[in-house]
């Protein structure tokens, strides 16, 4: 049995209010390199950006300057077409510079449109093929907690690729083995390439399925970022069984012409008016978090 490292992440109102704030920014920059790319997904990123924003700024135990660092915990991004927002998050944490998510989709850049860890320290899969990312990232808790270590493995999924049966065989195992060192966050969107999930094909109940597969299950609002640090507590304290976090976010998160329209999935900003438009609203945002309403 691993020795667990776990403490509770305590948070001020004030903590909150500068990740919130952080997290703004971080969409902001999402929509400029984008738009530089030429191509690459919004709406995803968008509604992600509390949540890797909670993950590197508060929960996480990992050392930008050390990304292979042994003790660090492990974060796989299994829906690697939202990476748009882990790497600006991790430019922001100091992982490399912020100049460069000016080279997103390039020749020869480390910042492909899937990640790809060969050519970025940090990342811990290289993922495309939906679903994988669930299955790698069991495996290495196993791994982890056959070895007595005492790191935590989080996996960063969409409900879309939850229609894969890979990811069920992964629950399966997981839960067999009782991988309390394991977190799943699902980014519970409710839209995918093709339009809405519950149209394509419909995850409800998706509560009751991970609790009669012997998970333990949190449901919260993925845009509240007291709610994501105190569930990913939950997770790591948590000693009968893995844990996943049904996140529900809104896809497009701040942008109002982008929020819950699957078109926007797969697209950037069109032009310089567009990102405009998106970054005054993005601002007013902003300026809202920062008179506490």
């Amino acid at each position: 049995m691993p020795q667990r490292r776990h403490t509770p992440s305590a948070i001020t109102d004030g903590d909150v209010r500068k990740l919130e704030l952080i997290a703004n920014t971080i969409r902001e920059d999402i929509l400029k390199m984008l738009l530089t790319a030429g191509s690459g997904h919004s709406a995803g990123p968008l509604g992600m950006a509390d949540i890797f924003t909670a993950l590197y700024f508060h929960i996480l135990h990992h050392n930008p300057k050390r990304p292979t660092w042994d003790e660090r915990d492990r974060l796989f991004l299994s829906n690697g077409h939202i990476v748009p927002v882990r790497y600006v998050t991790m430019a922001h944490a100091g992982y490399f510079p912020v100049a460069e998510l000016q080279t997103l989709r390039k020749f020869g850049s480390r910042l492909q449109g899937h990640p790809e860890m060969r050519f970025l320290p940090g990342l811990e899969n290289t993922s495309g093929p939906l679903g994988d990312g669930s299955s790698q990232a069991v495996g290495t808790a196993y791994v982890a907690k056959m070895d007595g270590s005492p790191w935590h493995t989080y996996c960063v999924m969409s409900d879309g690729e939850l229609e894969c049966g890979i990811t069920w065989e992964a629950a399966l195992f997981a839960a067999k083995n009782q991988l309390n060192n394991l977190t799943w966050i699902i980014d519970r969107n409710n839209i995918q390439i093709d339009g809405y999930t519950e149209d394509i094909m419909p995850l409800e109940p998706l509560h009751d399925k991970f609790t009669a597969f012997g998970w333990n299950v949190l449901e919260i609002d993925g845009h509240n970022i007291r709610d994501i640090i105190n569930a990913c507590d939950r997770g790591e304290s948590t000693w009968e069984a893995p844990t996943v976090i049904i996140a529900h976010t809104i896809p497009g998160k701040g942008v109002s012409f982008m929020e819950c329209e699957p078109s926007w999935h797969g697209k950037p900003p069109k032009d310089r008016k567009e990102l405009g438009r998106a970054l005054r609203e993005l601002r007013t945002l902003n300026g809202a978090i920062e008179a506490g309403s």
